[in-house]
């Protein structure tokens, strides 16, 4: 397999979101520099004021906060009808705070409204307390949820932002070594591939400067928060050296502006090398992430359109009985 799965979109981004971005690399990239070295009190007070806030558009979508098996978490829709898909996201935020409101509760109502499925987002527990592989492993339990209770792997979609784009990959190793049931597809969105060097892939040297919300030199303590003493060229943790073969089809999105763009250019090669069906879109200017701002960018639009495509072309493959939800 020769052709390359790494695609840079020509995307016009506007004058206005160019400012936002700034905006962004001036305050919020400092901010979050501030939170990462700050102490495991500061950092749980940051947790706990994330908790307080509200999602600002359920998109017609129920929400309640619940226990799926033995994870606690957001869930949008009702777990109980099996005959709808159900996108289940691993949140991002450098394995140290919980799900944005804003950011992660909006799109994943968004996506799972458009799509006709349920959503759920896993409260996996969070570093600096709790080290490697808890979040995964809460990650696991939450997989194993939902098909204890009567979802297909042909009826989930998997994805995740950022940290939670490494949970995602890590996720898909365990799954294969459970023998369970592939997701439909999956969708990692600048995901961490490698935990092991702050200074490679190459992007993140080559973008510090250049990146308008990662401070890539505080991250090496998100490192020693969440990995501590854990072999870093574990595949689980770093899922840039997993054996990706048997993998179900992905679409991966990263911004050219970001410093972990090669580790999801990277990655997307070597899953593409390994015979998965891989599609992986770099946008222009727009910071981490940034399918998690639709409610900053108005670009972010077309992103959402594309993986609702993606979700619905590979969710046909849902039995007809659970079929009948989808949206066109």
């Amino acid at each position: 397999m020769s052709t390359d799965p790494v695609v840079y979109r020509d995307i016009p981004i506007s004058r206005r979101s160019r400012v936002i971005t700034r905006l962004l690399k001036w305050f919020l990239k400092p901010w979050l520099a501030r939170v990462i070295r700050g102490s495991d009190e500061k950092i749980a007070r940051i947790q706990l004021r994330m908790m307080r806030m509200h999602c600002p558009n359920r998109h017609g979508l129920p929400l309640a906060y619940t226990v799926v098996g033995r994870v606690p978490g957001h869930v949008f829709g009702d777990l109980g009808d099996t005959t709808k898909p159900v996108l289940l996201w691993l949140h991002g935020g450098a394995f140290i705070l919980p799900a944005s409101p804003a950011a992660h509760l909006e799109m994943v109502a968004r996506l799972a409204s458009r799509v006709g499925a349920h959503g759920f987002l896993p409260d996996y527990r969070l570093a600096p307390r709790n080290k490697f592989p808890a979040a995964l492993d809460d990650c696991e339990r939450a997989y194993e949820a939902l098909l204890d209770l009567g979802f297909t792997g042909a009826q989930i979609v998997l994805g995740g932002d950022s940290a939670g784009g490494n949970l995602t990959l890590g996720l898909l190793q365990r799954i294969r070594t459970r023998g369970w049931p592939m997701p439909a597809c999956v969708l990692p969105v600048s995901p961490v591939t490698e935990m092991g060097r702050i200074h490679s892939p190459p992007s993140r040297p080559k973008k510090m400067h250049r990146d308008p919300l990662l401070p890539i030199a505080a991250l090496q303590r998100v490192d020693q928060l969440y990995a501590g003493d854990w072999d870093a060229s574990d595949p689980e943790l770093s899922p840039l050296y997993a054996d990706c073969r048997g993998f179900p089809p992905m679409y991966l999105l990263a911004s050219d502006s970001e410093v972990l763009l090669d580790d999801t250019v990277l990655f997307a090669q070597r899953a593409h090398a390994a015979g998965v069906n891989v599609r992986c879109d770099i946008w222009p200017v727009l910071p981490h992430a940034f399918p998690l701002f639709g409610l900053v960018y108005r670009e972010v639009a077309t992103a959402h359109d594309d993986m609702l495509a993606f979700m619905q072309h590979h969710l046909t493959a849902v039995p007809a009985h659970a079929s009948g939800a989808l949206a066109a």
